[in-house]
């Protein structure tokens, strides 16, 4: 599922996090500008060898040469709001330790949708850690939107799967570096599982070495 930093960049990939750095002590607008220039002085190099990582790395789609992955046709937002457990995923830095991972989708006066991510850090007594974003529609009948974490960076948040009843969601991207399996309950059905997984494979080309299952009980 989409966590506390999941779709970020503009490319829809996370982003990272930056340390804030105290502001100085008013020094009027002549010293504003030489505080301005510093601070631009010491961001750009920080920020450049991860915009060159960003801009020379490879996706899992580019690098198999295969065309994005497949989504839901006549997809009913309505039907997908409400709570989701997350049942498994791709290991990302913005999850790690999380369990008993959920995420509740609340649909807006504007036509755009509330994100509530929770988890629990280290294990299901552990503190709870909460993210709030937005997501809004791109290709709403193809399940295609777009969520943000940190404005205005937005990321893909492709629907590949839903069940019949839309009692569990497989979510993806287009890079497939990004995975996430979410059910209505904290458990699917084996065979249920299984046969995402299979699909996951032979029908979107998926890779899922790195795939794991999250812990909710």
């Amino acid at each position: 599922m989409a966590g506390a930093s999941d779709f970020g960049g503009a490319a829809g990939a996370p982003l990272p996090s930056f340390i804030a750095v105290p502001p100085p002590a008013p020094l009027g607008i002549k010293g504003l500008e030489v505080d301005v220039m510093r601070a631009i002085t010491l961001l750009v190099p920080s920020l450049l060898p991860l915009a060159l990582a960003a801009s020379c790395a490879t996706s899992t789609t580019e690098r198999l040469g295969l065309e994005e992955p497949s989504t839901v046709q006549g997809f009913e937002l309505e039907r997908y709001l409400g709570t989701w457990y997350e049942i498994g995923n791709f290991p990302q830095s913005f999850q790690e330790g999380c369990t008993g991972t959920t995420a509740t989708y609340t649909l807006k006066d504007d036509g755009n949708v509330e994100v509530l991510n929770r988890c629990f850090k280290g294990g299901l007594d552990g503190p709870e850690d909460v993210a709030r974003g937005t997501a809004r529609p791109v290709d709403i009948d193809r399940a295609k939107l777009e969520v943000s974490f940190f404005q205005p960076f937005w990321g893909a948040y492709w629907v590949l799967e839903l069940g019949p009843d839309y009692d569990y969601a497989v979510v993806g991207h287009p890079s497939r570096d990004y995975l996430w399996i979410l059910a209505r309950e904290p458990r699917l059905p084996s065979e249920v599982q299984d046969g995402i997984l299979e699909r996951l494979e032979s029908v979107h080309g998926y890779e899922l070495d790195r795939f794991v299952l999250t812990t909710q009980e």
